[in-house]
């Protein structure tokens, strides 16, 4: 009872509309006579890092959607047999694929996907494509851009869904934004705003997310983008949005605890600002090569450490005495 009773008091001199609530007298005299009824009141306090409490909200948001996603009964497996006739159908009529033999079982009466047959085909000796992705991205990296969705935890356990443009030839992000329930008129809407009608660019990458639907690809036709869409479970095919996505979960996601949309959304578009102007220095940054003009002062200049997203990253520049 003494520690809740001690907790709301503190609780009350935080909820103050100052930024430092002053402590008047009667709080004072409150902690000195609590102090003297509970002797042992620095036992329950506990300091931890910053990092420890990122680590704590990771783990509780791993255990509730576990718990939230528990499935009572596994997926019943197939018998070996059935996996021991698939593979000799395989082998034995070298023409047919998947789609073939998950005929044939349906006509003998098996109840079986068309995934569990392709799964469980034997691996077959393909010739390789006459260039890889990544020929072709490089082809074209001055007319191409990809997008892509990518989830962030929230602080109530509530999953987030981020979506990102990133222009292929200077690697820069075009529109980054935020939402709780994406639809197809939000991803719309988003596209319209990162694509101005005349924005040279020919070729858009995506992946086979459902929520890029025909009023999704009308639009992105209605732009004279014309989309590269990835094999199914393919996210190196789409490497540059990946690889952005991933530096903003190393740089960003994993430091911070987000509370609620807003805030994802005002972070996101302050890491934009950083990740497009310092994140890569030298000639390789897309400010650089946006602005080939802008230059720091001569060397004897004193060098100054402009903190960013509230001190987790910095921006070094000269500046002149």
């Amino acid at each position: 009872m003494l520690e809740n009773l001690a907790l709301r008091q503190q609780l009350a001199l935080f909820h103050e509309r100052t930024p430092h609530p002053p402590i008047s007298s009667i709080d004072r005299a409150f902690w000195s006579c609590l102090s003297q009824a509970w002797p042992h009141w620095r036992r329950v306090l506990l300091i931890v890092k910053p990092e420890t409490v990122v680590r704590w909200h990771g783990q509780g948001f791993s255990l509730f959607w576990k718990w939230k996603s528990r499935v009572p009964f596994g997926r019943p497996r197939k018998d070996a047999d059935l996996r021991r006739l698939i593979a000799e159908m395989a082998r034995a009529n070298r023409n047919w694929g998947a789609p073939r033999i998950h005929g044939e079982l349906l006509k003998l009466g098996f109840s079986v996907g068309q995934s569990t047959v392709a799964r469980d085909m034997p691996v077959r000796s393909r010739r390789p494509p006459s260039q890889t992705w990544r020929t072709f991205l490089y082809n074209h990296l001055g007319g191409a851009i990809g997008i892509d969705f990518f989830t962030i935890p929230s602080a109530t356990f509530r999953v987030l869904y981020g979506f990102v443009v990133l222009d292929h030839a200077r690697r820069r992000i075009r529109h980054i934004n935020v939402t709780e329930h994406p639809t197809a008129e939000w991803t719309r809407r988003q596209m319209l705003d990162a694509f101005p009608f005349d924005t040279p660019l020919r070729f858009l990458h995506r992946d086979r997310d459902s929520i890029f639907d025909a009023l999704v690809r009308h639009t992105i036709s209605t732009l004279g983008l014309e989309e590269i869409v990835s094999a199914p479970r393919s996210p190196w095919q789409n490497p540059f949005a990946e690889r952005v996505i991933g530096s903003i979960r190393r740089e960003l996601l994993d430091h911070v605890i987000v509370l609620d949309e807003a805030h994802a959304r005002r972070l996101l578009r302050t890491y934009r600002v950083y990740y497009n102007a310092t994140t890569r220095p030298g000639p390789t940054c897309p400010s650089a090569r946006t602005h080939p003009e802008v230059h720091q002062p001569e060397r004897g200049a004193a060098i100054v450490a402009l903190p960013v997203l509230g001190g987790l990253h910095h921006r070094y520049e000269r500046r002149a005495a």
